[in-house]
């Protein structure tokens, strides 16, 4: 029974993720223009990072979307390390 609940936690654990979407044009982009990872320390308290969507898509007007993500393995990452190292991905998508 209690390998049993270990292995349910850690499944859970591997299979959350969170994702923020920001629409900003009426616009399809398939692939991302740019990915990069991004590192935090201490849960990110007091942190930014800052990428400049409009230089990358060419224009303002090109940008489709933003998101960033925390995957499965961020989200295991960040419980091993209590928090003290927390990664995430950030995407921009453009028009063509």
């Amino acid at each position: 029974m209690k390998k049993f609940i270990i292995s349910v936690l850690a499944v859970t654990a591997l299979s959350g993720c969170a994702q923020q979407t920001f629409k900003l044009n009426d616009g399809i982009a398939e692939q991302p223009a740019h990915v990069t990872r991004q590192a935090f320390f201490v849960n990110g308290i007091g942190q930014e990072h800052t990428i400049d969507a409009a230089k990358i898509c060419g224009s303002a007007n090109k940008v489709v979307r933003t998101e960033v993500q925390e995957s499965g393995m961020d989200v295991f990452l960040r419980i091993v390390t209590l928090g003290i190292y927390t990664p995430r991905e950030a995407r921009v998508y453009c028009t063509k």
